[in-house]
């Protein structure tokens, strides 16, 4: 049985490489063969798009995902869960859990890819057990990071423990691109020879190693691997899919997806890019400071932003080293949202303060009292006085402390109330979801995908009817 393929170009690719910016109108008219290529899955939901449709593009993401549903008749629907922290940057109540994970199922999601950053399987159990109850499928999620205590050993400790949680697959998700060929081998042949379970590699190529950690994977017996169609691909964002294709075809991994077909889809995507060359900063080229800091490569833009905002851009080298060094005392978080946000901004506020921890942000303070869940080793002795005193850290899992949410929330937007999934938007995400629902009432934003049809005719691009 050749390799399987999942295709990352409406979710991950274009929040990587274009911060999240793709509208719906234009993943709609090349559906049709992207359901017809053979993929294993198509990753379309999830991750920061939820946030980004209704805060910058001002579309509903369940009806983005209704739409992509009726649209995508062959293909499984996958999304990026961040735990207990759902689409969010914080964790939610188990009765917003058990409501979203339930209504994403209903709504057309089959696979929910489910992680914590700080590989806190508690803050996964309550996700992974509704979807289990709704009939999804469940892979679960090793956060991959390099650190003294991140070894072989831990992550198979982990992949164990989740699968003794109900499981169906095991998904090594490297963020930050920095897995090497080696490990990659390694991890996924002690996995599948331990646990005798579908594992799937997820890959960044920042770095510039993916696609030989995926050969190596591929060599061990990853199942699955995620790739972007060439166009949408390399730089943060994953793999090119006909690269990989032409490498196996012939051999026993062969995936069997149709090289002709993929070049078309490569077109498209060609030109749809175009349109958001606004957003488009990737540069195209390997970023070895991945390497030396482990920093993601969308931490790197914050940093400069953050930086320009206060006249200190000159301090950026100094930010990339104290990064890792804010990430030992924190305990080694692996650098993924939202701990990727809390270490460097901390990161910020050490250089620019001119002491370290002099101040500190509310998130930094949260994390050092558990609130986030238990890092991966203890946070140092004295960072943790200095932050919190002689406060003791929780022990418990984070979210068995928050009352139910969604009576609140939908109490707080019954004037815009026309679905459950209305009530989840806000108890998500509760100011940038109250405009939405208020401009929608008004009428301001009604989608016409006959107009966005009509609009890529004029621009020469091809419109495929499903």
């Amino acid at each position: 049985m050749g390799l399987a393929i999942t295709d990352t170009t409406l979710r991950d690719a274009h929040q990587s490489l274009l911060a999240t910016r793709m509208r719906t109108e234009d993943m709609l008219p090349i559906a049709e063969k992207m359901d017809a290529a053979g993929f294993h899955s198509l990753e379309v939901w999830g991750g920061a798009t939820f946030d980004t449709c209704m805060r910058f593009l001002n579309e509903d993401p369940w009806e983005r995902l209704r739409t992509l549903r009726r649209h995508f008749r062959q293909t499984k629907l996958q999304m990026l869960l961040r735990g207990q922290n759902l689409v969010g940057y914080k964790h939610y109540a188990d009765d917003v859990v058990e409501a979203f994970v339930t209504r994403a199922r209903e709504n057309g999601i089959d696979i929910f890819r489910i992680f914590d950053a700080l590989n806190d399987e508690r803050n996964m159990a309550k996700p992974m057990e509704v979807a289990k109850k709704v009939g999804g499928r469940v892979q679960a999620t090793l956060s991959y990071t390099i650190s003294p205590v991140h070894n072989i050993a831990h992550y198979v400790t982990k992949a164990k423990t989740l699968v003794d949680m109900g499981a169906d697959s095991i998904c090594i998700k490297d963020m930050a691109g920095i897995i090497t060929p080696t490990a990659a081998y390694e991890l996924v042949k002690r996995i599948k020879d331990d646990l005798h379970i579908m594992v799937q590699l997820h890959c960044h190529y920042t770095s510039g190693m993916a696609s030989m950690a995926y050969l190596k994977a591929i060599e061990a017996g990853v199942d699955v691997v995620d790739t972007a169609i060439s166009s949408m691909a390399m730089s943060t964002s994953q793999p090119p899919t006909e690269s990989l294709v032409a490498a196996l075809q012939g051999t026993p991994y062969d995936t069997g997806l149709d090289l002709e077909l993929l070049s078309e889809i490569a077109q498209y995507f060609q030109q749809v890019r175009k349109k958001y060359a606004q957003f488009d900063l990737a540069a195209g080229t390997v970023d070895v400071n991945v390497l030396r800091y482990q920093i993601p490569g969308g931490m790197i833009s914050n940093f400069i932003s953050q930086l320009s905002q206060q006249n200190a851009l000159d301090k950026l080298p100094e930010v990339l080293e104290e990064v890792p060094r804010v990430r030992e005392d924190l305990g080694y978080p692996p650098l993924v949202t939202p701990t990727s946000q809390i270490v460097g901004s901390q990161a910020v506020l050490n250089v620019l303060a001119g002491e370290r921890y002099k101040m500190v942000s509310n998130e930094v303070k949260a994390y050092v009292r558990g609130l986030y869940g238990q890092p991966p080793a203890p946070v140092k002795e004295d960072v943790r006085r200095k932050i919190i005193g002689d406060e003791e850290p929780i022990t418990c899992r984070p979210a068995g402390l928050l009352e139910p949410q969604l009576p609140e929330a939908k109490k707080a937007i019954a004037a815009y109330l026309e679905s459950e999934e209305d009530v989840l938007s806000y108890a998500l995400f509760p100011a940038v979801a109250e405009k939405f629902l208020e401009e929608r009432m008004a009428g301001k934003y009604k989608v016409d995908f006959s107009i966005a049809r009509e609009g890529l005719a004029n621009s020469g691009l091809a419109y495929h009817p499903v």
